[in-house]
């Protein structure tokens, strides 16, 4: 399996009134493919959040693949 780096993101509008994009979380994740990594990091981050839905806290999700730590 391959190792993913899987973020998740929230646009906001800062205090001088333009929108910026926050990370909300990110979680490493072992999986098959990038739409595995996906649905792995959303369980991860409602389980560290205690929430139903991923989409309650963030607005997008990316996922890039990472290389085992040395």
């Amino acid at each position: 399996m391959t190792r993913y780096l899987v973020k998740f993101f929230k646009n906001v509008i800062g205090e001088h009134g333009h929108e910026c994009e926050i990370c909300q979380g990110a979680f490493e994740v072992s999986a098959a493919s990038t739409n595995d990594a996906v649905e792995r990091g959303k369980r991860a981050f409602c389980k560290h959040e205690g929430l139903a839905d991923w989409s309650l806290h963030a607005d997008r999700v990316s996922a890039a693949e990472t290389e085992y730590p040395s």
